[in-house]
């Protein structure tokens, strides 16, 4: 399984990458829009975890690229805001599955990571 991290906060995204690495998933981590394109035009992801207020980037772009590209990707987004909260990201973007803040423990953002790219 393939997953692209985008997240601005590099420390945060490094936490995640070492997570899900220890269990066998192959992970790419860029903390910005333009490393986001470049690495979704190298290949295809099963999952996007990505950071729905990203500085200086638009995380929609982003989650609309990754559906053009390979539409069987799945998008988590996760956010520390209340941005969206209403939870009508997922009409914005259908590639979306789900909806977690920031703050989600390593262990639980790595099971929806399992069982979304699973069924990719």
């Amino acid at each position: 399984m393939r997953v692209l991290i985008v997240e601005t906060n590099l420390s945060l995204g490094q936490v995640w990458q070492r997570h899900l690495e220890r269990h066998g998933i192959k992970v790419r981590l860029e903390t910005d829009q333009s490393g986001a394109i470049a690495a979704l035009a190298e290949r295809s992801y099963d999952v996007v975890i990505l950071n729905l207020v990203l500085k200086g980037s638009s995380a929609l772009a982003i989650s609309d690229l990754a559906s053009i590209r390979n539409p069987e990707t799945r998008v988590i987004f996760v956010t520390d805001t209340s941005f969206f909260s209403d939870g009508s990201v997922f009409s914005l973007c259908p590639n979306v599955c789900a909806y977690l803040q920031a703050d989600t423990p390593p262990d639980d953002l790595t099971a929806m990571v399992e069982h979304y790219g699973n069924h990719a």
